[in-house]
């Protein structure tokens, strides 16, 4: 049996986050055109919030993009950030918001100073709230790979019955192995009801130096997404690069 891969290219968002590699809206769209031209599935264009800049980078790319690929933009769970992508993304033929929270113990204690329900009742309702704009949802679960196995389960279930179209699975922090991946993802597809009827992706980053690994780890254990970037370009060691695992 075969199954499509998709290929979600954040080399315009999560790669901007590498030193020296920040880009002006003109270069982000002769990179845009290319990956286009590669044929790409899902090319996230900017974190619209963030600045002018990439607020005009998703929607000049919106534009650029047409019926070629989906185009997506990056929220957080924040009612004023999506308004701000859907804004963005009124260019886009195919758009796609990309919202989330952080669902591990850390997450959850240092950064976002809420308890699990809260964190449940976030994810369903940036959710719910992204649908009013667009069909197509992506919820990522940030730092998944240190989150608890049963705690993200509930999670992804919750999002999924809210309407998100992808579920993306992120090991943020390069914490985790590639075993111990597989077994996460093959422990969602196995206890998420209806996640057969969702697109799973992987979002991997190679401090370890496993990203490719890891990706590869996530799609053979049912996983239909790969996010990655030209050159594993990203934040810290970077992220899975496209060339490799494409």
């Amino acid at each position: 049996m075969t199954r499509k891969i998709a290929i979600f290219d954040t080399t315009l968002r999560d790669g901007e986050q590498s030193p020296g590699a920040s880009m002006n809206t003109e270069e982000k769209l002769v990179i845009a055109q290319e990956l286009i031209r590669m044929g790409v599935d899902v090319i996230e264009a900017g974190f619209p919030i963030s600045s002018p800049g990439d607020f005009r980078s998703v929607r000049e790319i919106g534009r650029l993009a047409g019926d070629d690929c989906v185009v997506c933009g990056l929220t957080r769970a924040v009612e004023k950030d999506i308004d701000r992508a859907a804004e963005a993304l009124k260019t886009a033929k195919r758009p796609r918001i990309h919202t989330g929270l952080g669902v591990s113990p850390q997450h959850l204690r240092e950064k976002l100073h809420m308890t699990e329900d809260e964190c449940v009742e976030r994810a369903i309702h940036c959710v719910k709230y992204a649908k009013q704009y667009v069909e197509d949802v992506e919820f990522y679960a940030e730092d998944a790979g240190r989150s608890d196995y049963d705690f993200l389960v509930k999670v992804i279930q919750r999002v999924v019955d809210a309407g998100a179209t992808v579920v993306n699975i992120p090991d943020t922090t390069g914490y985790s192995l590639p075993a111990e991946f597989g077994r996460r993802i093959a422990y969602l597809m196995e206890n998420v009801r209806g996640i057969e009827n969702v697109t799973v992706s992987v979002h991997c980053h190679n401090d370890l130096g496993m990203a490719t690994e890891l990706a590869l780890e996530g799609v053979k254990n049912g996983a239909t997404q790969i996010e990655c970037t030209i050159n594993g370009l990203g934040e810290r060691a970077g992220n899975t690069a496209l060339e490799e695992v494409v």
